[in-house]
């Protein structure tokens, strides 16, 4: 070993094996199994219990050693089988018993391997079934195995030195695969020198290439008769003052080195010509040889390359893990863990054929296409994505990575900060959930087309329940921050998968979590109702055109129950106004301050904005237009009591004090205000509670002008409405009447008790007004006298009255006739 090596050799070691065989034993055995019948299938499943207890562990060390003295024996075997077939008719008994000493430890070892368990390569699970294991192995070398160990020699003499019998020798060069095995064990070995082990191995199948071929050129020299040993190449042959024309009686050791001479020679193609073929037989060899020998060394030549250049995928592998191995030794990982690790990377090593890597160099299009090629089917079929768009489906898949986990290992634990979404395309998973007092319950089983992790990232909550990997899986996952991303695009999408996410789960521990997701799904809707306004706030057509062509409600309000068309109209933007109409929004919808799109138009003062609405049937619909009037007149903004006025809003309405603008206007003096209110409708006569006009409070504040005006509004509106004007002066002197709900001549036993009410304008409102008060039916006002009055200037201040009907009135009538 060299001195790096030995260096090394502090180091734990960890061998990778290479991949085993496919299931196909496993499968074989069910449906052998299937066949079985009634008391036939319960002895063997007996009996195969039975095996079970002799099954040999890989790791076994008692195993391990087994294997270092079968591997000695299969060298001992590989090398000198060919000196056999080249140089034997019939072994002599010292090496007889040798040979059989060794055709019987290989007998052994077919039976051991019978016994030994093994990873299945598609569950990664260890086998232990002894039917499973005996299936497999006769599949795979077990007829050559017990060939090899047949008595060939005594066979050959049995029939009587038959040449053919003898090339059956060659099944037992089957046995080189154990030698191969070990330099694969020895080149993943840490502890041994990665260009030590390689180049060990090349002088190693160099050697063994020329020795055969040695063993065949001696053979094709002694295969012809005695009498022509002058026709072969070692026959012919004289080196110097030697002649080997009776080679047969020369020493063996003599005869095999002459033969590797010639051997070495011919494949580096530098013979002398003092070696050369004599026969047809030998011409077609050397032929064939040396056509072996460009490949051979062609192989050379190239390992060797690769040793100098470095950087081939199994001396990377050995990088990595030796740096797993200091990182492990200097933190004193404990042995689960270690083991993990180690089973983790070898894994990836061996299904390295899916890293991403390897398509680094395509253009991503390309590597795009192999996503949708590979993954999409499985996608399309997860729960989670059901309904999904296609963009969104694609967009997912191109950022799809692929991992392979073994059983055992454990993906999320619970309580963690997930930044990974898993999809399952094969293997099996379990979610167990961990109680509080450390109960452990599996809440669901995860298949292929399932996912997990989804609830911790789309609820941005901990992971609720412990990933465990059951079988070998395959997965795909995704990072958090790319799937958010996305999701911030196709939001719809979004929508979509939680309604999925809460429909899909049934499980109680799951379901426990209903809450959680129907509050994020409630979130995600008002962000999104926020991303919309914000657009129309800060006029961005482009994208909100984009996320309403997406899906976006245009008529989600926010948290003050503004609509997009409220921000739109607020800032003056014309176009996104105007699209949000064409796109139906209500143009009507009031927020929870009682304000329109109109309106926000014309109180910021956009009158394009305010004149399309308008034109588009907008209602101004103040919820307090007095108040909202009274605000402008005393801010002095009389740009927004002229838009409100000229958009149908009553100049007369009034505040909670019963005022109206005219009388803010009157009272602060602004002539500009009043006459604009005066030429809107504005009445001079308007009473707050107070009892005060618009013309008082001008009065107050000392405005001749003011005052001049509203005088001229006064007689104006006094010989416009002569009404008006005798309500407004019997509310400055009012009048009461008592009415009585009886006729005047009535006898005193028929009378009874009235109401006293203030007079009103018209003779209509006084008799409304005593039949609600007096419950009466009564439909003419009469005096004391029984005289009926037809207008109310003929009712005096405290006059008695009497409300009657028609009937009782003809009544009387008739009784005074």
């Amino acid at each position: 070993m060299s001195p790096h090596a030995k260096n090394e050799s502090q180091e734990i070691e960890y061998e990778l094996e290479e991949p085993m065989g496919s299931s196909r034993g496993i499968r074989w055995s069910l449906i052998t199994s299937d066949f079985a019948i009634g008391p036939l299938r319960r002895r063997a499943h007996s009996h195969e219990k039975l095996l079970e207890r002799f099954v040999i562990e890989p790791d076994n060390k008692w195993y391990q050693l087994w294997t270092r003295f079968i591997l000695v024996w299969a060298l001992y075997s590989s090398f000198f089988t060919p000196i056999e077939f080249g140089f034997f008719r019939g072994l002599p008994n010292n090496l007889f018993w040798l040979d059989f000493a060794g055709q019987v430890a290989f007998l052994v070892d077919i039976f051991v391997q019978f016994l030994v368990a093994y990873r299945d390569s598609h569950t990664y699970r260890m086998i232990y079934k002894p039917t499973s294991i005996a299936v497999r192995y006769v599949k795979s070398s077990f007829v050559f195995d017990l060939l090899g160990c047949f008595p060939w020699d005594a066979i050959y003499k049995a029939c009587g030195n038959k040449e053919e019998v003898r090339y059956l020798l060659w099944i037992r060069l089957t046995r080189v695969r154990k030698v191969t095995d070990f330099f694969q064990k020895m080149e993943k070995d840490i502890r041994i020198n990665y260009l030590f082990t390689r180049i060990v191995k090349l002088i190693v199948v160099e050697l063994y290439c020329t020795h055969t071929a040695a063993c065949i050129f001696y053979y094709l020299a002694t295969t012809l008769p005695a009498s022509m040993e002058g026709y072969t190449w070692m026959g012919s042959l004289k080196l110097g003052d030697y002649s080997y024309s009776h080679f047969r009686d020369i020493d063996l050791g003599k005869r095999y080195i002459t033969s590797l001479y010639f051997a070495i020679v011919t494949m580096s193609t530098v013979g002398y010509g003092d070696i050369h073929a004599v026969n047809p037989r030998e011409m077609v060899f050397i032929m064939i040889y040396v056509s072996f020998d460009m490949i051979l060394g062609a192989y050379l030549i190239g390992n060797m390359t690769a040793l100098i250049v470095k950087g081939s995928k199994t001396e990377r592998f050995r990088d990595r893990m030796k740096d797993l191995v200091k990182y492990m030794n200097r933190n004193k990982l404990g042995k689960e863990i270690r083991d993990q690790i180690k089973s983790h990377v070898r894994l990836q090593y061996e299904s390295s054929y899916t890293e991403a890597s390897v398509l680094q160099d395509l253009p991503v299009s390309i590597r795009a296409k192999i996503s949708e090629t590979l993954y999409k089917p499985y996608i399309d079929n997860v729960p989670l994505f059901s309904g999904c768009s296609e963009e969104f489906i694609h967009q997912i898949i191109i950022k799809l990575q692929e991992e392979f986990f073994l059983p055992g290992e454990v993906l999320l634990e619970q309580g963690d900060a997930v930044d990974q979404l898993y999809f399952v395309c094969h293997g099996k998973l379990e979610g167990v959930g961990i109680g509080e007092d450390g109960s452990k319950d599996t809440v669901l089983t995860l298949q292929p087309n399932s996912s997990f992790g989804e609830i911790a990232i789309l609820c941005n909550i901990p992971q609720p329940f412990t990933v465990r990997v059951c079988e070998l899986c395959r997965l795909l996952r995704i990072d958090k921050q790319v799937f958010t991303n996305i999701l911030q695009i196709y939001f719809v999408d979004g929508r979509r998968i939680l309604n999925n996410l809460l429909e899909g789960n049934d499980s109680n521990r799951i379901k426990q979590l209903e809450s959680d997701i129907t509050f994020h799904i409630t979130k995600q809707e008002a962000e999104l109702a926020l991303r919309v306004n914000s657009d129309a706030f800060y006029g961005d057509l482009h994208h909100l055109k984009g996320l309403i062509q997406a899906g976006a409600d245009p008529n989600k309000t926010d948290y003050d129950g503004r609509s997009p068309l409220h921000l739109a109209a607020a800032r003056g933007h014309e176009d996104i106004t105007l699209f949000l109409i064409q796109e139906g929004v209500d143009i009507n919808l009031s927020d929870n301050f009682g304000n329109t799109p109109l309106f926000e138009a014309i109180k910021d003062g956009h009158d394009r904005v305010a004149s399309l609405l308008f034109s588009r049937g907008a209602q101004l619909s103040l919820k307090d237009a007095g108040s909202q009037l009274c605000a402008a007149a005393a801010e002095g903004d009389s740009d927004f009591i002229k838009r409100a006025l000229s958009y149908g809003v009553d100049p007369n309405s009034k505040d909670y004090d019963h005022r109206t603008a005219l009388h803010i206007a009157a009272a602060e003096g602004l002539y500009f205000i009043a006459k604009l209110l005066l030429d809107a409708g504005a009445s001079v006569f308007a009473m707050d509670r107070w009892g005060a006009t618009p013309l008082d409070e001008a009065r107050k504040s000392g405005n001749k002008s003011l005052m001049l005006l509203l005088e001229g509004a006064k007689s104006d509106e006094l010989s416009k409405f002569p009404e008006r004007a005798r309500e407004v002066q019997d509310k400055m002197h009012p009048r009461r009447c008592t009415v009585f709900p009886f006729h005047p001549w009535d006898s005193k036993e028929e009378r009874r008790e009235g109401v006293m009410l203030w007079i009103p304008c018209t003779m209509e409102k006084l008799i409304r007004s005593s039949r609600e008060q007096l419950k009466s039916s009564g439909s003419r006002i009469l005096s004391e006298d029984g005289a009926r009055i037809l207008d109310v200037d003929m009712i005096s201040d405290g006059q008695k009255l009497y409300l009657v009907a028609d009937q009782e009135t003809s009544t009387h009538n008739n009784q005074h006739t």
